[in-house]
């Protein structure tokens, strides 16, 4: 079975919490598929997102594409609800002055249901996050 990206909206994918909201830029703009759209924060650190998956997908590579972003943490849930959370990545990026800071993180065989995206500092007091994209197969299909 091919690939997909399972945190777009248009497979089923939904933001189930932001904790930072700004109507012109909401957090729903991550999982639109396009670059040009971006989630903004609002002040403090950390900041959270939470994207809930359309179903239970094993996953080989979780990628983000974001602005500012200092030490990212990566969690996820196999929990029909977002909870029970687990550390899978935690990592401090490159700045990239004037363009967006991309990374991919290879997860081998890795389930999820919900995936928790934790800005925990940034380079600024403002920080942007574009997309974020998770490959992998569904389960049981």
């Amino acid at each position: 079975m091919r690939a997909a990206d399972w945190c777009l909206s248009a497979a089923g994918a939904a933001v189930v919490l932001a904790t930072s909201s700004d109507p012109e830029h909401p957090a729903e703009n991550v999982a639109d598929g396009s670059s040009e759209t971006f989630w903004t924060t609002t002040g403090m650190f950390p900041q959270e997102l939470v994207i809930g998956l359309p179903r239970c997908v094993k996953l080989s590579k979780v990628a983000i594409q974001c602005y500012l972003v200092r030490t990212l943490r990566i969690e996820r849930s196999v929990s029909e609800d977002p909870v029970g959370f687990e550390q899978c990545i935690e990592k401090d990026l490159q700045h990239t002055e004037g363009q967006l800071q991309t990374e991919e993180f290879p997860l081998p065989d890795f389930q999820a249901t919900y995936l928790r995206f934790i800005i925990k500092s940034a380079f600024d007091h403002f920080v942007s996050v574009h997309r974020v994209m998770a490959e992998g197969t569904a389960e049981n299909a």
